[in-house]
């Protein structure tokens, strides 16, 4: 047997497949007793425990019993040929394990409270329809296969409980505009006693300040700590902090497990768009970004074959083909190659899609047939800005002003909505600046705008920079919506009345109407009439 990306390939004929069970039981033996690498029973180095042992007898059971229905009833020696997706091996694993049976007699674990703490922020942040926590879903499959693990989203409305006395673990997750919410609530968690895990991107930006607030601190990625972390837990011997010297390759990474978020009443909540991921990392190297800091020069990526899986298996799950999927990539087109044939499988199977991407070779119009072929209704474009010093200041050498408008043109004659991101505040800000912003998304007639003020985010080159001008460290404030320093070209009471004045005026009903005749009648259409309201009550002292 061979494994071969996301395929697994066999040949055996059922001669062999009957001396492979054979040989099962006097492997299960000399696995029996020893010390598990999962849970800490037995007495050896290495192994596993009687409930792992059931696991594998029931696993291979069952695979065995696969192979045999597959094989031919005529010649003993004629092979059996067949090929098992690894999705749908893992998947079939997990459903294995997580029987009734091997849950009934698994030995007690710790049980887990995992939390995605809301944030607090004034702005639009956490309002209405929020995507499935795809970070924390991840977690909790991983811990599901050793623990009882509960979910509890507070965006959707849930609340963490006061007494926490059902639980032995609570893990947070937090980026930097909830990470007071998400300290308060492990603080509560450390003064029961239990053991407080934090990882997000906040707790990994400033892991000195989350150890204060916990037992652990998660740096970057779970999935590259998790056999150290979960045997630690086992044995009492938490570390202060978790960070792995490689990050483990994507193409061995659990698909989540969605129904961890479905048990809340308030799931209805959540968008209907599912969130996926195919790559990791960005090396293009943004100095205000947190990416390239937890990633390095990393560009990570599935096989196209398990992507493509993981949509099946949601086809399958939600019993349509039309399913919207949401890549939470971080810049899912770093390698043209990938991207295309990524793109070229997904065209065949119905599905609808949207993400970030960088505009690094949007110009060729062949880019944008093939992503609309393939299902795409929405790229989400980080412009930033529309001065070349602003974009050379930060770094951002994928984006060429002069490829702004061909990219536009290319995405937007395939029916490809554009939600365009901008950023204020940078030094050499001007009041020529919003005009120019302005303009450009008039006269391109921008889907959805998106305009956020200069936030330098703690662990990043760019906060090291300007920590001395910055004007407070409320991370609650760190949002992308509030005045941070003020630039060296126009003072901040400019700055404010400029960005309020840019939006009424974007927003305003004349404005849609000229950027989005003729498009179609869609949630972009909502998006920019819930944003019409939202401007009118823009005042300059909300931003401070």
């Amino acid at each position: 047997m061979t494994a071969s990306g996301a395929m697994i390939e066999c040949e055996i004929c059922p001669e062999c497949l009957s001396r492979a069970e054979e040989y099962m039981p006097a492997l299960i033996s000399m696995l029996q007793g020893l010390h598990c690498l999962a849970c800490g029973e037995g007495s050896g180095t290495i192994g596993i425990c009687a409930t792992f042992k059931r696991f594998f007898q029931a696993f291979f059971g069952e695979f065995f019993g696969h192979l045999r229905a597959r094989g031919p009833s005529a010649c003993s020696q004629q092979p059996v040929s067949f090929r098992i997706r690894q999705y749908a091996l893992q998947r079939w694993a997990r459903r294995i394990y997580r029987s009734g049976n091997l849950q009934q007699n698994r030995p007690p674990g710790k049980k887990w409270l995992l939390v995605q703490p809301v944030s607090t922020t004034s702005m639009m942040v956490d309002s209405g329809s929020v995507s499935m926590p795809l970070n924390l879903l991840m977690v909790a499959t991983l811990a599901g296969t050793l623990f009882d693990v509960t979910l509890v989203d507070e965006r959707l409305g849930d609340r963490v409980p006061e007494d926490l006395s059902s639980y032995d673990v609570v893990a947070i997750t937090s980026r930097t505009l909830n990470a007071s919410k998400a300290y308060s609530i492990a603080e509560n968690a450390r003064l029961q006693g239990k053991i407080v895990i934090l990882g997000g991107v906040h707790p990994t930006m400033q892991a000195e300040e989350a150890m204060m607030f916990a037992t652990s601190v998660v740096y970057g990625e779970i999935e590259s700590v998790w056999e150290e972390l979960a045997l630690d837990l086992f044995r009492g011997t938490m570390k202060p902090v978790y960070r792995s010297e490689q990050l483990r390759q994507m193409n061995y990474m659990q698909p989540p497990d969605f129904s961890y978020a479905m048990q809340s009443r308030h799931s209805g909540k959540y968008s209907s768009r599912i969130p996926i991921l195919a790559t990791k990392g960005c090396p293009v190297g943004c100095n205000f970004c947190t990416t390239p800091t937890i990633y390095g020069k990393n560009y990570r990526y599935r096989e196209v074959d398990i992507v493509l899986d993981e949509m099946r298996h949601h086809q399958q799950r939600l019993g349509k083909e039309n399913v919207h999927f949401s890549f939470m990539d971080d810049n899912i087109s770093f390698r043209p190659g990938y991207f295309t044939e990524l793109l070229e499988r997904m065209g065949r199977t119905g599905v609808r899609w949207n993400a970030n991407i960088s505009m690094n070779f949007l110009h060729k119009p062949e880019v944008a047939e093939l992503a609309a072929w393939s299902g795409c209704d929405l790229m989400s474009i980080g412009f930033e800005s529309l001065n070349p010093e602003t974009l050379k200041s930060v770094h951002k050498g994928s984006n060429r002003l002069e490829n702004y408008e061909s990219v536009v043109r290319n995405l937007q004659l395939n029916g490809i909505a554009i939600q365009g991101y901008f950023m204020f505040g940078f030094d050499n800000e001007s009041e020529e600046s919003f005009q120019l912003t302005y303009d450009f998304i008039m006269n391109s007639r921008i889907e959805f705008p998106v305009f956020s003020l200069v936030t330098p985010f703690p662990g990043t080159p760019y906060f090291e920079e300007m920590k001395p001008r910055l004007r407070h460290f409320e991370w609650d404030k760190y949002d992308t919506y509030h005045y941070m320093f003020e630039p060296r070209g126009m003072n901040g009471e400019k700055l404010l009345e400029n960005f309020v004045k840019l939006q009424k005026e974007v927003y305003k009903g004349r404005s849609i109407l000229r950027r989005m005749k003729g498009k179609p009648l869609n949630w972009v259409w909502l998006a920019n009439l819930q944003m019409n309201r939202f401007t009118k009550t823009l005042k300059p002292e909300i931003y401070l």
